[in-house]
């Protein structure tokens, strides 16, 4: 336990030092491998979500190859979109920058197509939709945007996008109904609040 917390406390103040001491405490191995690497952001506790959010979303070959293993250690099959996004982003923060956004869900929506194929046109679609989702959330749970999305404008918005076709009306409605009730929230799990479930985990 306490070489996690420990291991953690390095990413979070220099993901390089970070993924270095974990190497020389042999908690991950030498070279690095993306698959235990993914492992680690997504199951140890204490991490600074917004560090791992700018970690993920980083251009460097390496770093996108533990992008796609830490999108695999995700079960998405059979769950709505919205559902699935909520799940995937509750372990990080998304970044502000645009293009480390769009890298991220690129990888969530290919996981997602690859994962349910009946029920979206293609990797693409998923991407738009996300993104869609994303800006939603936005727009409904933060104080400073006045004028707030209606429905309508939510569907008209996505209109076309699945593979350039309509997406099911009853889809759209439910995204919005569930955004619009339940904002997507990081979800926070400090060290001090872990329980001995927790650490099992």
């Amino acid at each position: 336990k306490h070489r996690l917390l420990s291991a953690a406390e390095h990413f979070n103040r220099s993901y390089k030092k970070g993924l270095a001491f974990m190497q020389e405490i042999k908690l991950l191995p030498d070279p690095l491998e993306p698959a235990a690497v993914a492992k680690f952001l997504k199951l140890a506790p204490g991490l600074d979500k917004d560090v791992v959010g700018d970690y993920l979303g980083e251009p460097a070959a390496f770093i996108i190859s533990v992008l796609d293993e830490y999108t695999k250690l995700f079960d998405f099959r059979d769950v709505t979109l919205d559902r699935a996004l909520r799940s995937f982003l509750s372990g990080f923060k998304l970044p502000g920058e645009a293009q480390k956004i769009s890298r991220i869900l690129e990888c969530f929506a290919a996981r997602y197509y690859e994962s349910n194929p009946d029920s979206v046109a293609d990797a693409d679609s998923a991407y738009v939709l996300s993104y869609s989702i994303i800006m939603l959330n936005t727009d409904q749970h933060n104080a400073q945007v006045k004028n707030k999305m209606t429905l309508e404008q939510f569907i008209r918005n996505n209109r076309g996008t699945n593979g350039g076709q309509d997406w099911p009306a009853e889809v759209l409605v439910g995204i919005f109904d569930s955004i619009v009730t339940d904002e997507i929230k990081l979800d926070e799990v400090s060290a001090a609040s872990l329980t001995p479930s927790r650490w099992a985990d």
